[in-house]
Parts: C-alpha cells; structure tokens; sequence
C-alpha cells in the first residue's frame, strides 16, 4: 500500500471516531483534542496526496471523462 493510501485511510478513522465522540456524548476533552488537531491532519492528508509519485499516463484532451467514453474528445 501506497503511503498516502494510508494517511488517507488515517484521517478518514479519526474523523469517524471525532464524529462518534460527538453523537454519544462522551469523552469531552478528546474531542477538542480532535476538533483542534483537525486542521493539521487535513494538511497533512492534503501533502501526503498532492506529493504522492503517481504517474499519469492520459492528458485532459484524451481522456475526457473516464467512465462516459461517448463523451470523449475528437
């Protein structure tokens, strides 16, 4: 696995905890530790994607829509 499949799957876990802590109303100070540090983890998560080595094989004007191939360009 890629490492920035990882951070993704990372950030996407605490935001489904952050959101659980809200609905069953426990644990008051871990979710301001979360809400606080929210931020940061979508930054990094925004880093680990945007620098992450993945090749792109297709320009815009070839692969218009990748799932509407009637849509393609010329």
């Amino acid at each position: 696995m890629k490492n920035y499949l990882q951070v993704v799957g990372i950030v996407t876990g605490i935001l489904i905890v952050f959101v659980t802590l809200i609905q069953l109303e426990v644990a008051l100070p871990l979710i301001w530790l979360l809400f606080i540090s929210g931020p940061a983890l979508i930054l990094w998560m925004f880093w680990a994607v945007l620098a992450a080595p993945v090749e792109i094989n297709e320009t815009f004007e070839e692969q218009w829509y990748q799932d509407r191939p009637d849509l393609l360009k010329g």
